[in-house]
């Protein structure tokens, strides 16, 4: 087990390289006369497509599971802020003169 494995973490290709690696496979298949070479790249070609496929899901979850997490975040900096605003060391604030004023006589 690897030091990465064991922390959790791994690293995957992302489309952007699943796709060229697709793509340069499917070209080494049409280009060759040799049948052995054109079924394996053949099949790299298909592979490669697959994970390139998976490789699309996850990036669109990461895009999704940031957009939400940005959410949270706004949303608890916006009831930090209002819980900030909320408090004063001024037992009279927000009691302007003339408005309801405990002050006035």
């Amino acid at each position: 087990m690897s030091a990465a494995t064991a922390k959790g973490s791994a690293m995957y290709p992302s489309s952007t390289l699943c796709r060229t690696q697709e793509s340069f496979h499917r070209d080494r298949a049409a280009s060759t006369t040799l049948e052995n070479v054109r079924a394996i790249a053949a099949g790299a070609a298909h592979a490669w497509g697959l994970e390139a496929v998976a490789a699309e899901k996850r990036e669109a979850r990461g895009v999704r599971t940031r957009a939400a997490a940005e959410l949270l975040a706004a949303e608890k900096a916006e009831a930090a802020a209002a819980r900030e605003r909320g408090f004063s060391e001024n037992p009279d604030r927000g009691f302007a003169a003339g408005e309801g004023s405990r002050l006035a006589g």
